[in-house]
């Protein structure tokens, strides 16, 4: 028995090599998530995919990954996003992911592992290899020979996946008119990592990988690709500059001050470095020069929602609302009530503690979640919102549906048990209620089953 539990170890080690990302913290930035979608767009219709039902999801993880966890759902790693010097390397990664979509390649687990399984393009580099390696060796001699025969089976099976999705992707981007030459970029990057790790390149090395070897991956694409009538079509300049924004705001969000000062100095006044060095500055509390970046973005492109949104955002996290104000509204309304930058807003108009601002919150915020459901923060401000005002169960609806979207399933539970019990029997606001109860307490049952 023993041996069989390593066996099957072994086997979900490199099954779950990607975590779920349930289990990972998802970024949400409305200029991000706008261009992820737009560099989708024509990719999504090339796959034969309805572009409002493909969701690309940005993930919290410094890792070279990407990867499909069920439905039609892209999740970009925010490493990918670093590494990638174009958006084309980007589409890239996405026609490959689209393809696992449309070819049905999520794997399940007959042991009740279920849906949480992920398959990874980029699984080679966070530890497959090592993993599988590392298992094989320990059971070499302890095993039958048919153990390791289901093992290889296993991740043979993932490389076609892998293959097929390979082909399907350069087959996406020939019909979007897209050039494959970022695709072939990004694989020699992950060529580059596979030498920088000591990744063996052999073909006996194949059995202990569940993607082709890069190299193997770059010459068979770069022959679909060098036909392809798209191979010499100009990069999209519009999406290139976009990019080359959101890759330097994600970087002067997540990264140390330090480091985004030394990759974008005071010596490059261009927008992508004005972008990271606002966000460097605010992490590490210096306001005025944070506002100065602010306001040399606005100043280049006075229309821009993004950069009013982040002017706000600094005042208003700063602990200056009312001025804030100004910022968010313009951003709001140029953004058509955009439901990210809408709870921002909410959150300052509550912020300024002025009653008078608390009517415009609460409607802000209803529109905010209106449009977007899933976003527990704007939940929560609404929630304020009903409490000021004495309306105990909406408050508490609203505490609900914040709840039950950050797995707090028993504070859930209680809150729309509350909820239902003070709201009028038979409206929409009390139906929500019972669902948010039922759900919660559903997942509530199904975390005790598996203790």
């Amino acid at each position: 028995m023993r041996i069989m539990l390593q066996i099957f170890a072994c086997l979900t080690a490199l099954a779950f090599v990607a975590q779920p990302a349930m289990a990972q913290s998802i970024l949400r930035d409305a200029e991000t998530e706008a261009l992820l979608q737009d560099m989708a767009a024509p990719l999504v219709v090339a796959a034969g995919l309805e572009p409002g039902n493909v969701d690309i999801v940005l993930v919290n993880d410094p890792s070279i990954n990407a990867f499909v966890a069920g439905g039609q759902i892209v999740y970009l790693h925010s490493g990918l996003i670093n590494a990638a010097d174009t958006a084309n390397e980007v589409q890239g990664v996405i026609a490959h992911e689209l393809g696992h979509i449309t070819g049905g390649h999520i794997i399940r687990s007959s042991e009740g592992i279920g849906a949480a399984t992920n398959i990874s393009i980029l699984s080679l580099l966070i530890g497959v290899a090592a993993a599988a390696a590392g298992a094989g060796e320990a059971a070499m001699g302890a095993i039958m020979a048919g153990q390791r025969a289901a093992l290889g089976k296993f991740l043979a099976f993932s490389r076609v996946q892998e293959s097929s999705a390979d082909a399907a992707g350069a087959e996406y981007l020939s019909k979007a008119g897209i050039s494959g030459r970022g695709s072939l970029s990004f694989f020699r990057k992950l060529q580059n990592q596979e030498f920088r790790y000591a990744r063996s390149q052999s073909d006996e090395a194949t059995f202990t990988r569940t993607h082709p070897l890069s190299g193997d991956r770059i010459a068979r694409l770069r022959e679909a690709y060098i036909v392809d009538p798209a191979w010499e079509a100009p990069d999209d300049p519009v999406l290139e500059a976009r990019f080359a924004r959101i890759k330097a705001k994600l970087y002067g969000y997540l990264a140390e001050p330090a480091r985004v000062m030394r990759a974008y100095p005071n010596s490059r006044q261009d927008v992508p470095a004005r972008y990271a060095r606002a966000y460097a500055f605010h992490k590490d509390a210096q306001v005025q020069r944070a506002l100065d970046e602010a306001e040399g973005l606005i100043a280049s492109d006075p229309g821009n929602p993004y950069f009013l949104e982040l002017k706000g955002q600094i005042l208003l996290e700063s602990g200056r609302p009312d001025e804030a104000l100004p910022p968010l509204r313009r951003a709001t309304e140029l953004t058509a009530n955009h439901p990210l930058i809408a709870s921002i807003f909410g959150h300052a108009l509550i912020a300024t503690e002025d009653q008078g601002n608390f009517e415009e919150a609460e409607r802000v915020l209803r529109t905010a979640v209106g449009k977007d459901r899933r976003n527990p923060f704007a939940w929560y401000q609404l929630g304020v919102v009903y409490a000021a005002r004495g309306d105990m169960p909406r408050a508490r609806l609203a505490s609900a549906e914040q709840q039950v979207m950050t797995r707090q399933y028993a504070l859930a539970m209680r809150s729309a048990q509350v909820a239902e019990n003070g709201l009028t029997e038979g409206t929409a606001d009390w139906l929500r209620a019972q669902d948010i109860r039922m759900q919660a307490t559903a997942e509530l049952e199904r975390l005790q089953d598996r203790r």
